[in-house]
């Protein structure tokens, strides 16, 4: 798969599909470029190289219609700033406006397109719609793994009109990463797989038991494993109807020689409200009327034990609820587990979504190895899928 390192940009318009779908306030601030500002040496390679660069992106959901609160216009003077030059802004994505500003766009220059998504065409993986976006340039930079899962016209369909393509800064090391961790991982290789529901994650785990050397297995999810162990879990989460399942997946583990860790005791709450009564509990006897809502303190001296053992690590999912302060120790000690263990050595990957959130809310983002930007698509990689964006620029 080649890179934006691979090509020399000089006198090329590069046609570079980014994911500037950042959070705006209700007056249209940004709240977190971090979407932005990673995208940054992309756009910058091929600037300096002598090239020209037309940006494409989503933001929110339109749902096929043009609508002011989801306009990348907010966008323009901040991403100027960060660029040090004045984006120009086309107020479509298609059309003569576009087309216009597009072909002629100079040495230097940057455009950025109108929103992708108000136009269903671009979530169907519409051809025609797919081709135009290709007319505004000569190669085709992808650099938005946060949607490298989609077949969507602009992230892999339009990919077939491009001699010349490649990935970009960001998804070349997404790529990268997730393959330490999925291809040749030091030993021993550990994951931390939370989150509320089994269901959310059965295939990330059963793609894990064939190359983990540990599974911890936190948050919610873990209930429904000591339920179907015939253990009492109160009003704890559970899925009644994955409970077969999760026997299965303990068997596979037995059988593939992979060390299956369920939370010894947990915080248990009355309510789920930061508020209510709690006390610890075994997490396979759990009173009635009780929940379990966070990994106890035997469950997080396992936890750590096995992660400073690690030498390489992929956590995906909180194994508490994090955004309450009484139930955020779990996750606050797998984070700081975490870093300890890259400080001595191990690679750590932060698998997006509210892992990357806690990471974030507890400080430590710059203390682990990597923290993906793309929560869907790292987990449908490490699920054994096929990425439409990545599968586009390698055919």
């Amino acid at each position: 798969m080649k890179t934006i390192y691979d090509y020399n940009f000089k006198n090329r318009k590069a046609c570079l599909r980014v994911d500037f779908n950042v959070p705006l306030d209700d007056q249209f601030q940004i709240t977190d470029d971090s979407r932005i500002t990673k995208a940054i040496p992309t756009i910058q390679k091929v600037l300096k190289d002598g090239g020209s660069v037309v940006l494409m992106s989503h933001l929110g959901r339109p749902k096929g219609v043009a609508n002011d609160q989801f306009s990348l216009r907010h966008i323009v003077n901040h991403l100027s700033h960060l660029l040090k030059t004045d984006v120009q802004f086309a107020d479509d994505c298609v059309g003569e406006n576009a087309d216009n500003i597009a072909e002629n766009l100079r040495e230097g220059q940057v455009l950025l397109l109108e929103n992708l998504r108000f136009y269903q065409e671009e979530t169907q993986g519409d051809l025609e719609f797919a081709k135009k976006l290709a007319s505004h340039g000569d190669i085709y930079v992808n650099d938005a793994f946060g949607t490298a899962h989609r077949a969507h016209a602009s992230t892999a369909v339009m990919a077939q009109f491009f001699k010349d393509k490649c990935v970009g800064n960001i998804m070349a090391n997404e790529v990268q990463n997730a393959e330490k961790v999925a291809k040749n991982p030091d030993r021993p290789m550990t994951a931390i797989v939370g989150g509320a529901k089994v269901s959310d994650k059965i295939l990330i785990i059963k793609n894990l038991l064939n190359f983990a050397d540990n599974i911890i297995i936190g948050g919610g999810m873990a209930y429904t494993f000591f339920k179907a162990q015939g253990g009492s879990i109160g009003n704890s989460l559970c899925e009644d109807d994955r409970l077969e399942l999760t026997l299965e997946i303990l068997e596979e583990a037995k059988n593939k020689g992979v060390n299956i860790i369920l939370p010894k005791d947990s915080v248990i709450s009355s309510e789920f409200s930061n508020d209510a009564e709690i006390k610890v509990c075994k997490s396979s006897d759990i009173p009635d009327g009780w929940m379990g809502l966070d990994a106890g303190p035997q469950a997080v001296e396992e936890f750590k034990e096995v992660l400073q053992k690690s030498r390489t690590i992929l956590w995906n999912g909180p194994v508490g609820v994090f955004e309450m302060s009484n139930f955020e120790n779990g996750t606050r000690s797998v984070a700081e587990a975490l870093v300890e263990a890259t400080q001595n050595g191990a690679f750590s990957l932060i698998g997006g979504g509210d892992s990357a959130a806690a990471i974030k809310k507890f400080g430590y983002t710059n203390a682990v190895s990597y923290v993906s930007t793309g929560g869907g698509a790292l987990l449908e990689y490490f699920e054994g899928k096929t990425l439409p964006g990545i599968a586009a620029i390698k055919s």
